[in-house]
């Protein structure tokens, strides 16, 4: 019986095979990072090298002379128009009849582009002169293109706010404009083609990374705009109550951002069902790592749903108190009187015992506390309490505050005044306050006491030596005065 091994190593391979093979090999490319061997890249860089070994003849350094001297020139005219600028704005702030806050913003804006635009201005008239005179101008040209695309490259980025984003749409922009005019973008295309990442079959080129990332940053964009414009609109309807507002903001910005997300991941190419392999493990990372992060969350749903909480409640938890500033997706912003702000967690809104003010009203009952002597008029105290709790502004006349006797202490009889007040978010103090201190005038003005605390003082048993000792000093004390 034959061995089919030891007669495939003994049968010899006939050179088609061996070439089928090599082939079949060739094409299973199992590396991380590949790049395509083909002519056309290297066609490109032959075309390139030709054009910088043409770069260093007579005419294009002559050329290239000329424009640092109308770069130099543009610079300086473009400094000495920026400082005439800078003085007009600043004249125009004592004078604000000559130029509007739109006007200064703008003749800030004209001062940043002066430069490239002066330069592309200088380059285009040398480069029609070089023309008419017969003289060779490509590179007075390119540079022209140059300096217009930095003119545009600085005029957009004057419109954003952020200096970084500013800085990186400038970048692009300013790349790809560059690649454009030296001609160089279909070579630059062809390149990052021909670069690809993966394993196996699963493969993706450096182009398409690039216009993923760029199409994934452009969505994530978009829908933080979106979302900001949708909240402030909803925010501007008054038919629906303040937790309402908050929990659509949230819930529109969270699907907008989400979206975006995995439209992002698609334009990048990653294959959005791979995500079904990895929801075990972040169920799992949700139950044991995430817990609180998910528990605050769903307690802040929770609290826009029932509206127990909303922005502007004055609340007390754990010795916070307080008016709502914020319903955020993780805690409640409280700011107190003193401007401290609280950051509170959600679920400890849920789970714990938390005081609402103005949950269904803002009305609140003042209770103050006050003492006076037992050898006072009790009505005429009364009826002064009275007098100066009706005075003060903010409590109200309906339900009418009162006074009561709450108890006869150990140094004054005990009196309390009951009042009402519906601002409870401008503070209880200071009410407090003008109230004790409206009772303290009226107490002088009728010679009312409000008494110190009292003691009375028993001693059961003195030691006959003691008392024997405190006769002779005081004896001793009498003597020496006389």
């Amino acid at each position: 019986m034959s061995n089919p091994i030891l007669e495939m190593v003994k049968t010899p391979k006939k050179p088609d095979d061996i070439e089928d093979m090599s082939t079949s090999l060739h094409e299973k490319d199992n590396s991380i990072i590949a790049i395509k061997n083909d002519g056309t890249l290297k066609e490109h860089a032959e075309g390139l090298a030709e054009q910088v070994q043409g770069f260093f003849n007579p005419d294009t350094l002559l050329q290239l002379a000329i424009a640092l001297g109308l770069m130099s020139l543009s610079y300086t005219v473009s400094v000495m128009w920026r400082k005439r600028l800078k003085r007009l704005t600043e004249k125009s702030d004592d004078a604000p009849a000559t130029f509007s806050k739109a006007g200064r913003v703008w003749l800030l804006r004209l001062g940043r582009v002066l430069f490239p635009a002066i330069l592309a201005l200088m380059l285009l008239i040398t480069s029609h002169t070089a023309t008419w005179l017969g003289w060779p101008n490509d590179l007075l040209r390119i540079i022209m293109n140059l300096s217009v695309a930095g003119f545009i490259v600085r005029f957009i980025s004057t419109f954003l706010h952020s200096r970084v984003i500013a800085k990186w749409v400038s970048s692009i922009i300013w790349i790809i404009a560059t690649l454009h005019i030296l001609g160089l973008s279909e070579m630059t295309i062809e390149l990052l083609d021909s670069i690809s990442f993966g394993m196996s079959d699963n493969k993706i080129s450096l182009l398409s990374l690039i216009k993923g990332g760029f199409y994934f940053i452009l969505f994530m964009w978009v829908a933080k705009i979106t979302a900001g414009a949708a909240e402030r609109k909803i925010k501007k309807l008054e038919e629906l109550t303040p937790s309402l507002r908050v929990l659509f903001s949230k819930l529109l910005r969270i699907t907008l951002i989400v979206t975006a997300f995995m439209l992002g991941l698609n334009a990048i190419g990653v294959d959005l069902t791979s995500f079904a392999i990895f929801g075990g493990a972040i169920g799992v990372g949700l139950g044991f790592g995430l817990q609180k992060v998910v528990s605050n969350f769903i307690s802040g749903i929770i609290l826009l749903l029932d509206r127990s909480i909303k922005p502007g409640d004055v609340i007390a938890v754990e010795g916070s108190f307080g008016w709502v500033n914020t319903l955020g997706a993780r805690y409640v912003s409280i700011i107190q009187r003193d401007g401290k702000e609280h950051l509170i967690p959600n679920e400890l809104l849920i789970t714990e015992k938390v005081e609402n003010w103005s949950f269904s009203n803002n009305d609140i009952r003042l209770s103050i506390q006050i003492g006076v002597s037992y050898n006072t008029d009790i009505h005429k105290a009364l009826e002064l309490c009275l007098e100066a709790s009706v005075e003060e502004s903010r409590i109200k006349q309906f339900p009418k505050p009162v006074v009561r006797v709450t108890g006869f202490g150990e140094s004054s009889v005990d009196l309390e005044i009951r009042g009402w007040i519906n601002d409870p978010v401008n503070g209880v103090g200071n009410v407090k306050s003008d109230v004790l201190l409206k009772v303290w005038d009226k107490f002088h003005e009728h010679d009312i006491e409000i008494p110190y605390p009292q003691r009375d003082l028993h001693l059961k048993s003195v030691p006959a030596e003691m008392i024997e000792k405190l006769k002779n000093d005081i004896v001793k004390e009498l003597k020496i005065k006389q």
